[in-house]
């Protein structure tokens, strides 16, 4: 399964950025975001996403 992950700006919470991972990549994200106070929006990724 894939994931769209999108940064999210730190003022008001709109999307920076995002990117389409694979699931065993989502753990690593999750823990490099939270070791700097970053915050993420996580979703499934559409299959026309890849």
């Amino acid at each position: 399964m894939r994931f769209e992950i999108m940064r999210l700006d730190d003022v008001d919470g709109t999307p920076v950025d995002s990117t389409v991972v694979d699931a065993a990549s989502v753990n690593r994200i999750v823990q490099q975001a939270a070791a700097i106070g970053q915050r993420l929006w996580i979703r499934p990724a559409e299959p026309t996403a890849l």
